[in-house]
């Protein structure tokens, strides 16, 4: 197969094997006065590594939500090399966009013709284990780059891999490939390649609509009859999560009347309308349950409010006449509707004349995950992920793992080292055959 010029050199360091590369590990690196850059010895480590340099491939390609063809294409590419099936999902465009950029999921599982033993029925197989990660990142695009730490002796698994998405989620795609594709080349796991597939999505930073549109789709009512267990991909520092928080989100729009600033009196500030609502939502997260407050929990802790957008008027001097804010609520506890109405009622007292008017979305309570696998720590985290967006059948384990912390996700400072990657391969696998044995 002819691979297109963009995933060509990315696939190199793949061609020769599916397993890992053996490189010496814990071997301090090479200084500049040995007679090469650092640079230069960082990207040998990596470009040494099939699971390095797919990680590297896939990080150089920018992928803002929306914008996440080019990195699709790469991923195809890469799959197809190595003998998976691809079936791709069209993904509209978000009502918000006026993009005409085609958006696709992707959910591949090994050619099975291409492993002996291996079942050949011509239909899609039903895998008994599914790997999913979103392949699109917030924005805005920082630049793939490697360094040490500050140390004397740094080891291979210590070299600081940054930019966006080497976290978030990028690290979870390649580990996630490389798993499978180390799994399916070890005879010694006799593993059946019918048994796995993998899904990657897009939007998922945004509405989660990449997942959406797989959990309605007729390729996900016809492959998930055997699943045992769903493993996603998200930073969780190397442990299981047992758990993350619910998310509730409103936006509040007020519609005022423009007057020159010098003559307030005769007009009405949108933004006056609409910040005495932002103040009261802002502590709700404080206020205890039983008085009114938000949700609290023993495993999760306290629910949390952000103002997270808020917009309004168009010079310093003019009374603003529109104006408009988006606040996200992290939920410990609680359910939906319970907080709609704790969030409207607060609004209210403040907006008696209900001037104000709400716009609800996007809404789930806390979501629990399975953590029955020996040799993992746990963990409980803040964020929001797929989980939720796709529905699943009864007895089904869901698994949420991944390198890196996220911490330093979403920032300028995002970045893991190849020590987190290494050992989330390792995590990985274990998973993988924890769950067939379900």
């Amino acid at each position: 197969m002819k691979l297109p010029w963009f995933a060509a050199a990315a696939l190199l360091p793949f061609c020769a094997s599916n397993a890992l590369i053996p490189v010496e590990g814990q071997q301090p690196i090479q200084s500049p006065a040995s007679g090469a850059s650092s640079h230069e010895n960082l990207s040998d480590v990596i470009a040494a590594s099939p699971l390095l340099s797919l990680h590297r491939a896939i990080c150089e390609i920018e992928s803002v939500s929306n914008n996440e063809l080019a990195v699709g294409k790469l991923i195809i590419s890469i799959l197809e090399a190595h003998n998976f099936t691809i079936k791709t999902q069209s993904v509209p465009p978000p009502h918000a966009t006026n993009s005409s950029k085609p958006r696709y999921n992707i959910y591949a599982y090994p050619d099975v013709s291409k492993y002996e033993g291996a079942s050949t029925e011509a239909a899609i197989p039903s895998p008994k284990v599914l790997l999913s990660s979103h392949i699109d990142t917030v924005p805005p695009h920082i630049p793939y780059s490697l360094s040490l730490p500050n140390k004397k002796k740094s080891s291979r698994k210590d070299i600081l891999i940054s930019g966006r998405g080497t976290v978030d989620d990028k690290a979870c795609v390649a580990v996630q490939i490389q798993t499978l594709l180390d799994l399916l080349a070890d005879p010694d796991t006799k593993l059946d390649p019918s048994d796995v597939a993998l899904l990657f999505v897009v939007g998922e930073e945004q509405t989660g609509d990449g997942m959406k549109h797989f959990s309605a789709s007729d390729l996900y009512e016809d492959t998930n009859s055997d699943y045992k267990a769903i493993l996603f991909g998200e930073p969780t520092e190397g442990k299981l999560a047992a758990g993350h928080k619910g998310i509730f989100m409103v936006s509040i729009k007020a519609q005022g009347k423009a007057a020159h600033s010098g003559y307030p009196w005769l007009g009405r500030s949108a933004n006056s309308m609409i910040l005495p609502a932002l103040v009261v939502l802002d502590g709700l997260g404080d206020i205890p349950e039983d008085v009114g407050g938000l949700p609290r929990s023993k495993k999760y802790g306290k629910s949390t409010v952000n103002v997270g957008y808020m917009q309004g008027g168009v010079a310093g001097n003019v009374v603003p006449e529109y104006a408009t804010a988006d606040v996200t609520f992290r939920l410990a506890g609680g359910n939906v509707d319970d907080v709609k109405e704790l969030v409207t009622q607060a609004i209210r007292d403040v907006d008696p004349d209900e001037e104000l008017e709400l716009e609800f979305s996007q809404g789930y309570g806390p979501v629990s995950l399975d953590v029955d696998v020996q040799g993992f720590d746990t963990i409980t985290v803040n964020y929001g992920t797929d989980i939720p967006n796709l529905k699943v059948n009864e007895g089904v384990k869901r698994y949420l793992y991944g390198p890196g912390s996220i911490l330093v996700a979403h920032g300028k400072n995002e970045g893991l080292t190849v020590g987190d990657l290494e050992e989330a391969l390792d995590g990985y696998k274990k998973l993988v055959m924890h769950s067939l044995k379900l």
